[in-house]
Order: C-alpha cells, then structure tokens, then sequence
C-alpha cells in the first residue's frame, strides 16, 4: 500500500482563533494516527491571519507530543528565513525528544510577503545560497569531527530526515544531487510536476541518506457523504485561493453556495489551473480520483491536505481518503 500523509496549515477559521486552530490541529493530527496516515507535517508561514503554523518547530512539538507513533514533520521551514545552525538545533531537539518520529522538509521561498521577510531578518535574496544553507544543515547532523568548531547541540549525529520541497525544476535537481526524498507541491503549483518527477528520478545520486530515488506527491481531497457536500466544502479553499490572489488573505472563509457568483472567469481559470491536482466528491469519487492519480504520476508517497472550515467536516473528508488510499 502506498503511504499516505497529512499537510496541515493550522488553519484559522472566521469566527474563531488561533488557540481554536491549535487544539483542531492536534485533533486532527490524533485522527490521522488512528486512520492509519504516515505522515503529519506543518507548513512554515508568515503574516497570514488564516495560517497559524508560522512557529513551525514549536507547532510539530505540541503534534508529536500529542500523538504516539504518527511521524510529524515541517512541510516544510523556509530555510532562507533561518539559520541553519538553528534549523538544526531544533529539530535536533525535536528528534530526542520524540525518536524515529521527526522530518524535516526544507523549502526556499520565504513562506510571505517581501516585507515580512525583511521583517524575520533574513532576506529573500537568501533563497540563492539555498544549496549551501541545505549542504551545511545536513552537515550539523552527521557525527561531530575532531576539531569541529561549530556543532548543532543536540542534533549532531542524529539521524533526522531531511526532504527537500519545491514547486519547480530547482529543488528537484538539487534532491537528486544530494541524494535525498523530494516532495513536489502539486496541492497548489502543478505545471511542472511531472518534469520534476522525472528530472529528480533520472538524475538521483544515491547517498548515505538515501539509496534510491523517493518522490512525494501534495494532492488536496476533499470528501464527503455527497458529491454535492464536497464540492460546496470546497468552495472554502476555492475563496481562500482567490482571496491571496487579489492581495487580501484573511480568515478561512466558510463554504458558499454559489462559487460562480464570487470571483470572475479569469480567477477562476487561475483557481482550476493552480488545483489542477485535486480529487473532490464522495466516497465513491475520491477512491477512482486518488487511484487514477497513482496510475498517472507514480509517486512513492502520498500527502494530502484539505482546507476544510468546518472541523467536523475536515475530519470525515481525511477518515473517507483513508478508507479510498488503503483502498
């Protein structure tokens, strides 16, 4: 059976706040882990009211400390944002604290705005040194050398496991470089997915991380008892895209009725093209959407991610995907 994970924004919902978003994130997260999901990783971003996992690390501790065997992970931290020296640091910390449980995905856009990014003190001009930021964080977690003068404490010498995530040809040529897993963000960038896939398979070097090329696909599901429920749960995600577009991101809206009357025929080719990769409907619908996606693009892994307002709601979808992937 293909693994399967969970993506996870912490989402804010209208009418509620972020301690809401945390205790409906680890609820989920113990949903997750009962269903039998690989994976629970959380997204780094920043100056976005409706995503409350900006504090990745300290997010993936209160998941992982909520659940038992689940591994949790970033999906990833924004590595021009951090040093890192104190990526290492933290999830060295993470990695003792919860052993054979943590990942660490890594990606190189800043995860906000450009202000914002000034505002964390790195720059996004950083994400050109990204080979050699990720080349020194993988460095901090091999065994310390004699005469080392910089070591990450804890993390040196444990065995954490570093992804490297992107929505274009760079990260996957740099994951099959230095012999690591790739993750591609097909949930929200798909046009360059299956040259990625390719690209990343074709040139993998085998490493001591890594003997042989291990891809992961982002697909958003939404499920439901109906194909109509679903597809109106779906509007929320639908709304939230075009809200980002249009410079307004906020709270994440609830579901509407009518999708057609809110945005304009422009944005919603944008919205079609930008979640191409999305399997919307019931039961029946999501288990022939996930399998014919499988069949297509062959990944090794699976993480799905749905931005669902009502938490009731968001739980199903993932306990119907689960039933359509063991499937």
């Amino acid at each position: 059976m293909l693994p399967f994970s969970v993506l996870d924004l912490a989402p804010v919902t209208e009418g509620s706040d972020t301690r809401q978003a945390f205790a409906n994130s680890l609820d989920l997260a113990r949903h997750a882990e009962r269903l039998g999901y690989n994976r629970y990783w959380l997204a780094e971003h920043h100056n976005m009211p409706g995503i409350a996992s900006a504090a990745t690390a300290v997010l993936i501790g209160h998941i992982a400390g909520g659940t038992s065997t689940i591994r949790v992970g970033a999906g990833g931290i924004m590595l021009p944002n951090h040093a890192p020296l104190q990526v290492a640091e933290q999830f060295g910390t993470l990695a003792s604290l919860y052993p054979d449980r943590i990942d660490l995905g890594l990606g190189r856009a800043p995860g906000t705005d450009h202000a914002t990014a000034r505002a964390l003190r790195r720059y996004y001009d950083g994400a050109d040194s990204f080979p050699q930021d990720v080349s020194e964080l993988l460095h901090y977690f091999e065994p310390v050398q004699p005469g080392q003068a910089v070591r990450a404490v804890p993390g040196a010498g444990l065995e954490v496991p570093v992804w490297l995530l992107g929505s274009s040809l760079f990260s996957a040529r740099l994951s099959a470089a230095l012999g690591l897993p790739f993750a591609f963000a097909s949930h929200f960038a798909p046009d360059a997915m299956d040259e990625a896939l390719s690209l990343y398979r074709r040139d993998f070097q085998p490493s001591s991380r890594l003997r042989r090329p291990h891809a992961m696909l982002a697909l958003n599901v939404v499920a439901a008892d109906t194909d109509a429920e679903a597809k109106r749960l779906f509007t929320t995600q639908q709304q939230a895209f075009v809200n980002l577009r249009r410079g307004r991101p906020g709270l994440i809206p609830p579901p509407i009725d009518d999708i057609e009357s809110f945005w304009t025929p422009l944005e919603k080719a944008g919205v079609a093209q930008a979640l191409a990769c999305a399997v919307v409907g019931d039961a029946g619908e999501v288990r022939e959407g996930i399998a014919a996606f499988i069949e297509r693009h062959r990944p090794d892994e699976l993480m799905l991610t749905a931005n669902i307002y009502d938490h009731a709601a968001r739980l199903r979808s993932f306990e119907i995907a689960a039933e359509a992937c063991r499937g």
